[in-house]
């Protein structure tokens, strides 16, 4: 029997700048009321003072954005009221992202083509009713219990018109739970001296903008830098930044500009430059202090399962780690001991402190991070879904330098010189998704290479002459696609479906990616909704993107190795292991520092290891053992 509820809450806790974990625990939050229903049945709304319902038949907790319900749940109601939690959670955002529809509530109906005008009635009731300093009559409070009901009836409609999260789906998200639940120690004592540095950081991130501008945007709050980047993005970018007849770069923009698989590189850089003046590392900082538990210093919750509704792959909140430059300052405890005391750190502010992001990361006393990789996995993955990549797989499996390798196919011969080498690396990096000039370029900028635009085209077909894989399983995608897109129903070879009115992809692993609401465009393109895309105000359907060979190997890529990275993870919990972060390719296990070494190696292995699924795939993993978070 399936038990769907939500909560609506009252604290003193802010529960934006505290997190969940924080608001649940502190003494202050109360339950209001929980709407719930068994099955198909009524929606019932219980208020602190009623008898409990009778949960006792309930298999399965299904709530939006389910960790909040389950702490509120074991770390409120159950203790204030005796409801014991009476079944495993079920995350229907979960579910949502992972047929790649947005994870709100209130965007998913939008989302399928539900009315598209937001409806803010719950969020007036909940700033009255829930947060201080509670102006609210009861009349606010009879409101907010129906919304909540209505949340219950909505969120169970929009579940029962997706398709399920399997077992394994399932499994992995109670494993990214448990991740969650275990945190991560802060060095609060860092993060609290790194505010200081803020305006200084605040400088360079603009001295930037103005760089690559070359000196037209002197300021990113400035109309200039929005129309510097107008002019600049493509077509389809332009309408993200078109709303109510203006042209914006706000936040949301930013976001969606950011999500942009073809952003040139200088404009990407610019928006990021925006975005990290309103949220430098300086700000990061700050949350990791605010969201550290009171006791135990731990930040829980960072990773949202399925967050990267595109390929299923976690994304992050709060601490954002994710977003988390790589480099680590090499010296991260002489670095934090200038930071601490208040030392002048010179010139590269924003670059010191953003090599402390990571650091500030620590394992408790008596324990450490064992910090693995995986190394050049995407590199990896492509040629194998491709079916014809044996000989880019053969220098993996002979250990050799991938670029040192596709230098000599691209320039046939047999000494590199170290220029060659780096731009073979480049054609790597910018060509496996369907690159062309300008992604090379912009991946060439990125290492300090400048060339004319001639010898960037003959490098692009030098290395698609090395690869020639690559260009037929490009092809193949869109065959199949286009195909499956004509023959509703059918199973294409290449692993393409259109059923309903979604284009679905059946992963090596069995795991799908959707492109929804997918449609012939009239130049017999194909286009689908994108969920991480909002829409404006004034809109009348969901923002659109066009899907496209390179953008669909991406997907297939991407997704293939966040399953190879949900299989070690499954893995390694079922071991006992403890992760405290996953990033996209990376695992941090805590451990005892007595037992480093034995945990060390059973990470490599398991990483090493292809699922069954994935044999002749060739991994490897790099990693250390430290006390501090790094790379």
């Amino acid at each position: 029997m399936l038990l769907w509820i939500d909560f609506e809450t009252r604290s003193e806790c802010d529960l934006k700048t505290k997190g969940v974990y924080n608001y649940a625990r502190d003494l202050t939050t109360r339950v209001l009321c929980m709407a719930w229903a068994l099955d198909d049945g009524e929606v019932a709304v219980w208020t602190p003072g009623q008898p409990a319902p009778d949960f006792s038949q309930v298999t399965q907790v299904r709530a939006h954005n389910a960790a909040f319900e389950r702490l509120i749940w074991s770390h409120v109601l159950a203790p204030d009221h005796g409801i014991p939690v009476p079944a495993p959670f079920y995350c229907t955002a979960t579910q949502a992202r992972a047929n790649c529809a947005p994870g709100s509530l209130e965007d998913v109906g939008r989302f399928a083509g539900a009315d598209m005008k937001k409806d803010h009635r719950g969020a007036a009731l909940v700033r009255k009713c829930c947060i201080p300093p509670f102006k609210h009559t009861e009349q606010d409070l009879a409101d907010l219990y129906a919304y909540c009901a209505q949340d219950v009836r909505a969120m169970r409609a929009a579940s029962k018109a997706m398709r399920e999260l399997t077992d394994e789906e399932l499994a992995d998200y109670h494993v990214n739970e448990r991740i969650n639940d275990r945190g991560v120690l802060v060095d609060v004592e860092l993060a609290l001296a790194a505010q200081g540095y803020a305006a200084q950081e605040a400088v360079e991130l603009q001295e930037r903008v103005v760089e690559i501008t070359n000196g037209v945007v002197k300021s990113v709050r400035s109309p200039r830098m929005r129309d510097w980047v107008y002019t600049r993005v493509t077509p389809e970018q332009q309408a993200l930044m078109e709303q109510n007849d203006k042209v914006s770069i706000d936040k949301a923009v930013r976001a969606n500009l950011l999500a942009c698989d073809d952003l040139d590189e200088n404009i990407r850089e610019v928006v990021q430059a925006a975005d990290d003046i309103w949220s430098s590392s300086v700000a990061k900082f700050a949350r990791m202090a605010a969201l550290a538990d009171e006791e135990d210093r731990r930040v829980r919750g960072a990773f949202v399962f399925a967050g990267g509704s595109a390929t299923g792959r976690a994304s992050s909140y709060g601490l954002q780690l994710h977003n988390m430059v790589r480099k680590a300052a090499d010296d991260p405890e002489a670095v934090r001991h200038k930071i601490v005391r208040g030392h002048a750190l010179g010139a590269g502010v924003s670059k010191m402190l953003k090599t402390m992001l990571r650091p500030a990361l620590m394992a408790p006393k008596g324990r450490v991070f064992v910090n693995y990789d995986w190394s050049a996995i995407e590199a990896r993955v492509l040629p194998w879904l491709s079916g014809d990549g044996e000989e880019t797989l053969d220098v993996f499996r002979r250990g050799e330098d991938l670029y040192v390798s596709t230098a000599r196919a691209m320039f046939n011969i047999t000494d590199v010189t170290p220029e060659q080498r780096q731009q073979a690396k480049v054609a790597v990096l910018a060509c496996g998704f369907a690159g062309g000039v300008g992604a090379f370029s912009a991946m060439a900028r990125a290492y300090s290479i400048q060339m004319p635009e001639a010898e960037a085209k003959r490098l692009v077909q030098l290395w698609r002459n090395a690869n020639k894989w690559a260009p037929v399983f490009w092809s193949k995608l869109e065959r199949g696609y286009l195909t499956a897109m004509r023959q509703r129903g059918h199973l294409i070879d290449c692993r393409y479906i259109f059923q309903g009115d979604h284009l679905w992809y059946v992963l090596p692993s069995g795991r799908v990616l959707c492109y929804p609401f997918a449609r012939f465009d009239d130049d017999g393109g194909v286009s689908y909704a994108k969920a991480s895309w909002k829409p404006a105000a004034d809109a009348t359907e969901w923002p659109r993107a066009r899907l496209w060979p390179g953008l669909a190997a991406e997907n297939i890529t991407q997704a293939t190795a966040n399953d190879i990275l949900r299989c070690a993870l499954r893995r390694l919990d079922a071991e006992g292991i403890e992760v405290v972060a996953h990033i996209h390719d990376e695992i941090l296990v805590e451990c005892d520092e007595a037992d480093a070494e034995r945990v060390s190696a059973r990470v490599h292995e398991i990483m090493c290891d292809a699922p069954a699924w994935a044999q002749g795939l060739p991994l490897a993993a790099e990693g250390a053992i430290r006390k501090r978070f790094g790379k």
